[in-house]
């Protein structure tokens, strides 16, 4: 059974920094192109940043330079460093596998939400 899931989401303050981590497992998943996505309230879910089977990165121009995508291949594991968190970085983000396009991907974890007060 596939299943991605991620932890690390939370309260913290601006200025802070997280890092999210997504647990993959039930598939070769170095096969694929893996990423995060975020959703703001009211907003669509979107891709923020990919990370290929090469290690090629994608980020959209919104979070170049404050996240930082990575994956462990060896433990199947997608992690997204956010710092610094501003206030507009709250909402949930959501760990994909396979297939990913701007808003639509393969596989999705559940959401993690994290919070950022100024």
């Amino acid at each position: 059974q596939v299943q991605l899931a991620e932890s690390g989401g939370g309260s913290v303050q601006g200025g802070g920094s997280l890092i999210l981590s997504c647990a993959a497992s039930g598939y070769d998943f170095r096969l694929c192109t893996m990423g995060w996505y975020f959703q703001g309230p009211g907003k669509e879910r979107e891709l923020v940043s990919s990370v290929g089977r090469n290690g090629t990165t994608y980020y959209t121009d919104s979070v170049k330079g404050r996240f930082t995508i990575s994956r462990d291949f060896a433990k199947n594991t997608l992690y997204l460093q956010i710092n610094p968190l501003k206030v507009e970085d709250t909402g949930v983000y959501y760990c994909a596998a396979c297939g990913l396009a701007r808003h639509l991907a393969n596989y999705w974890g559940q959401g993690t939400q994290v919070t950022v007060s100024s």
